[in-house]
């Protein structure tokens, strides 16, 4: 199993559709057996669903993340929890021991009501149905 972390500074980044890197978790046997930084490259909203295809992502542990993501990383098999918070290797701890805290609901909710955050105009590329995302 592989889980991706919105990672900045160590901590769960709070903007999954910002991020610029996640730490990738190698699991085995209910313990971390490899873990790497690794660069989205610029990448981001949609086009980070296939990013973590890419890398064989199973999970992936974030802050906030709004629906379009949600719904690219759901059509690629990814599954996700949101509304995290904190020093990222004690939430992969925390995972794998049974009691993460998360939020099943969380959504990104200013989509739409600041210009640089609508989807219409960030580098979304038309192949990937706005921020709907490609897994391919």
């Amino acid at each position: 199993m592989k889980i991706a972390v919105t990672y900045e500074n160590g901590q769960v980044f709070q903007h999954f559709g910002h991020t610029e890197q996640f730490k990738i978790y190698d699991v085995e046997n209910a313990k971390v057996s490899h873990s790497e930084v690794v660069s989205t490259n610029g990448q981001g909203h949609g086009a980070l669903a296939g990013f973590l295809m890419q890398h064989n992502v199973n999970i992936v542990l974030c802050g906030g993340i709004g629906g379009g993501a949600k719904s690219a990383l759901a059509q690629c098999g990814i599954q996700v929890l949101g509304g995290i918070t904190g020093d990222v290797d004690v939430v992969v701890s925390d995972y794998l021991a049974g009691h993460l805290a998360y939020d099943p609901n969380v959504q990104c909710s200013h989509h739409g009501s600041q210009e640089e955050h609508s989807c219409g105009s960030h580098s979304c590329h038309e192949d990937k149905g706005g921020c709907e995302g490609n897994c391919h």
